[in-house]
This record gives C-alpha cells, structure tokens and sequence, in this order.
C-alpha cells in the first residue's frame, strides 16, 4: 500500500496544544509541542489567548485525539473544566485532555475529577509528556 507523501495515516496521534484564557506565556507550550512533534505527532498550536470555545472547535475541525491546555494564569480549574464540559456536549468526550503550567498539586484530584486525564507540573520533561501522550492516547 503506498501513502502520498506528507499524508496522515490513520496511526499518527493528532494534538492540539492551547493556551486558554488571559496568559501571555507560551514558551513552555511551545517547547511541548514541539516534542510532540518531533515524537511523530501531528500538533496544531492554536496560539495564545483562546477561549475554550474556540479550543474544542479547533480539535474538533482537526479530528484531533488529545488537547493540551497550558495555564500559568491561575485560571486552569475553570478554563480546564470548561473545555472538557464542551468536548462532552460537543459529543467529543473520547478527546483526552491533559494540562500543564501552574498549577498547585491541591488542584489536581479536583481536574481529574472534572475529567482532566494528566497534569503536569513545572519539572515535568518533555520526555515524560511524550511518553505518556503515546501511552494513553490511541489515535481513532
């Protein structure tokens, strides 16, 4: 079976990294996607200051199989919440959703709660990230 150049096949896992709500900082989402890219991953960076609205919009239109949100605001409990409340009445809840940034590990059992699949913390290696990303996302 032969495949047109720069096609995507059906195993390649499909991310969309995000920076939801008023932070200015991308770097670090940057950096990830990156990673992800460079693992073999096809990633769509949505850029900076997206509201979740137009976050699950994105992955939707991309067929993407996992979102990465970063949040060095503050905001992650209600901007994570919210993207995961619309993947579900978008009947898209099979996209995995994983987070990184600030966040205080008091707040991580409560974003799992809400449906939120894994949370980085700053330390966390870009390698740790792809590894999980290719050990709990299974492309559709």
């Amino acid at each position: 079976m032969s495949e047109t150049p720069g096609a995507v096949t059906a195993d390649v896992i499909r991310v969309v990294v995000a920076k939801p709500g008023l932070d200015g900082h991308d770097r670090g989402a940057k950096v990830v996607a990156r990673a992800l890219r460079d693992a073999g991953m096809e990633v769509i960076y949505t850029g900076l200051h997206q509201t979740p609205e137009q976050i699950v919009e994105a992955a939707i239109q991309e067929d993407a199989d996992v979102v990465g949100l970063s949040v060095l605001s503050g905001a992650h409990l209600t901007l994570f919440a919210r993207v995961v409340e619309l993947l579900r009445e978008r009947d898209a809840a099979d996209i995995v959703v994983f987070g990184g940034g600030i966040i205080p590990d008091d707040d991580i059992p409560e974003l799992e709660r809400l449906g939120v699949a894994k949370v980085f913390t700053p330390g966390a290696t870009t390698r740790e990230i792809v590894d999980w990303v290719h050990a709990n996302v299974h492309p559709a």
